[in-house]
C-alpha cells in the first residue's frame, strides 16, 4: 500500500532542514511513495522539487492565518499569510487545492481551535488526526471533530529534518491525486509513530543554524 506524508518542511522554511536530496531519498528508499512539501508561507521550493522529482511531490504550503495555521495541498500559487482562516480556505479552494488542517487544537503550535474549525468546516477536506511532532496530544480531539463532521483524518510527520520522516504516514490503497486523496484517506491505515526527541527539536536547531548562516 502506498505510504503518503502530507506535512513536511524543507530548508525553505525558517525552521526546516530537508533538502532536495532528502526528498529524493525518501521516495527512493521505498518508505514513502508520495510526500507533500508544506513550507511556511511559500511554495517555491516545492514547485522546484516537483519539477525535479515528479508528481510524487505534492506542492503544499503551511499558511499562517490570523487564527492559526492552515495547509493548502495541490497548490499552483502561494496563498498570502495574515488573512482570516475563512479567506485562506477560500483562496486554497479557489485555485483547486485541498484544505488540510494541521495539528488542530494545539495552542503551542498555532493550531486552529474549535470555534474557527466550526466556522470553516464546509471548506475543510482533511484533518490531521495525528502529527508526528505532537506536543499536546490533541489527536483524539481532532479525530472526534473530524468524525463528527464526516471528514477524513491523516497521519503526517511534520518533519523538519532527516530523522523526522518515515514513521508517521498514511497508507492508502493507491497513489493519490488531488481528486482522490480525501476519499482514499477514508479507508487509510494511519501510522502514528512519533518522530522522536530529535524530530521534535529540529525546528529550534534549524532556526539556530539558519541564524548562524546569516550572521
Amino acid at each position: 500500500m502506498p505510504r503518503v506524508d502530507l506535512h513536511t518542511h524543507s530548508i525553505a522554511s525558517p525552521d526546516g532542514g530537508l533538502t532536495l536530496q532528502d526528498y529524493r531519498s525518501m521516495l527512493e528508499s521505498g518508505r514513502l511513495d508520495a510526500v507533500a512539501i508544506t513550507d511556511h508561507n511559500r511554495i517555491d521550493f516545492a514547485l522546484n522539487a516537483r519539477a525535479e522529482i515528479g508528481n510524487a511531490i505534492i506542492v503544499g504550503e503551511e499558511i499562517t492565518a490570523r487564527e492559526g495555521e492552515i495547509v493548502g495541498l495541490y497548490l499552483n500559487e502561494p496563498v498570502p499569510a495574515g488573512l482570516s482562516a475563512l479567506e485562506t480556505a477560500e483562496l486554497i479552494r479557489g485555485q483547486g487545492g485541498l484544505v488540510y488542517i494541521p495539528h488542530p487544537f494545539e495552542t503551542a503550535r498555532k493550531g486552529l481551535l474549535k470555534t474557527t474549525l466550526d466556522e470553516i468546516a464546509a471548506y475543510i477536506d482533511i484533518v490531521e488526526t495525528h502529527n508526528g511532532r505532537t506536543l499536546q496530544n490533541r489527536g483524539r480531539q481532532a479525530g472526534e471533530w473530524a468524525t463528527a463532521h464526516k471528514l477524513p483524518g491523516a497521519s503526517s510527520s511534520d518533519a523538519h529534518g532527516q530523522r523526522g520522516w518515515g514513521n508517521t504516514a498514511s497508507e492508502l490503497e493507491q497513489l493519490p491525486t488531488r481528486e482522490t486523496l480525501a476519499a482514499l484517506l477514508d479507508g487509510a491505515t494511519l501510522n502514528t509513530a512519533s518522530t522522536g526527541f530529535v524530530g521534535r527539536l529540529y525546528p529550534k536547531l534549524n532556526r539556530v543554524r539558519q541564524w548562524r548562516h546569516h550572521v
